[in-house]
C-alpha cells in the first residue's frame, strides 16, 4: 500500500474552531495556522486520537488566537485585472504595469526600474496575462536560485539533489528530506530577495535536521543570524488576493 492512501483527512470542531486532522506516516504532531484565512491544520501519526489533537490545540489556543487575528488585519492586495496602471511586485521592488497589445511573442520587459511592461497580442484575456506574466516570475527565479545554492550548500554542507518552483498555497517552501528535493513557491518572485534566501536555507537546514525545534532554530541562528527578521517579512507581506487566479 502507497503512502498516500494512508493518509486520513478529517475535520473537528475544538473551542469553536474547525480543526483539520491529517492523519499520516509520520512520528510527531504538528500544529499550524494557514493563511490567508488562518485556518488550523494539525498533522499528526496514524494512531494519534481526537483527545490528542483536541489537547494540542487547547495548549496552543491563544497562540492560534493570535495568528488568525493577524491574517485578519493583514494587509491584502487588492484583486488583479492585468490593466495598464496597477502596480506589481519583483523581488520586494514596487512597479507600474504597462500592458502593450501587439502581434508576437508575449513578454516582459522591465523598463526605466520603474515599469513593468508586459506585452502581449490584442484580445488577450486577464487570465492569460496572467499565465504570461506567471511565467516570467518563474524564469527570474530560476536565474537566481542556482547561485543561492551554490553559495550556501557548502556552508550548510547538505546538497539539494533537485530543486522545483510551484504555487502552494500554504507554504513558502518545503523539502522531501528522503529524496533531498527542494520546492519553493512561486510567490517568492514577488518578495524581497532576502526572504527568498531565507526560505533556502531554512529547507537546506531541514537537510541536517527534520523538525524545528531547538535544534532546528539553533542552526538557523548559525547560518542566518538575521532568519527571523526575514521569516517575520513574509508575515507582513501583503497577501494576494484570494479570488485571483495566479
Amino acid at each position: 500500500m502507497s503512502i498516500s492512501n494512508l493518509v486520513k483527512d478529517q475535520n473537528i470542531i475544538v473551542s469553536g474552531i474547525s480543526v483539520q486532522v491529517i492523519r499520516k506516516p509520520i512520528k510527531n504532531l504538528h500544529l499550524s495556522v494557514c493563511p490567508p484565512q488562518g485556518h488550523v491544520r494539525v498533522s499528526g501519526p496514524l494512531h494519534v486520537t481526537d483527545d490528542t489533537v483536541r489537547l494540542a490545540v487547547i495548549s496552543r489556543l491563544k497562540w492560534i488566537k493570535q495568528q488568525q487575528c493577524s491574517f485578519k488585519n493583514q494587509t491584502r492586495q487588492s484583486a488583479r485585472e492585468m490593466v495598464t496602471g496597477e502596480s506589481h511586485y519583483v523581488f520586494g521592488k514596487r512597479y507600474r504595469l504597462e500592458v502593450i497589445e501587439r502581434r508576437g511573442r508575449h513578454e516582459v520587459v522591465i523598463k526605466n526600474s520603474s515599469t513593468l511592461q508586459l506585452f502581449v497580442n490584442p484580445g488577450t484575456s486577464a487570465l492569460h496575462r496572467a499565465l504570461v506574466l506567471n511565467q516570467w516570475y518563474r524564469q527570474q527565479l530560476k536565474a537566481r536560485i542556482p547561485d543561492l545554492l551554490s553559495r550556501w550548500e557548502p556552508i550548510i554542507g547538505k546538497q539539494a539533489s533537485d530543486w522545483g518552483i510551484k504555487k502552494m498555497k500554504t507554504k513558502w517552501g518545503s523539502c522531501n528530506i528522503a529524496q533531498s528535493r527542494i520546492w519553493l513557491n512561486l510567490e517568492l518572485a514577488k518578495k524581497p530577495v532576502d526572504c527568498l534566501e531565507y526560505v533556502l536555507v531554512h529547507e537546506l537546514v531541514h537537510l541536517l535536521e527534520r523538525n524545528h525545534g531547538e535544534q532546528f532554530k539553533a542552526y538557523m541562528n548559525q547560518f542566518l543570524p538575521r532568519w527571523q527578521q526575514y521569516r517575520n517579512t513574509l508575515r507582513n507581506e501583503p497577501l494576494k488576493d484570494e479570488n485571483w487566479v495566479n
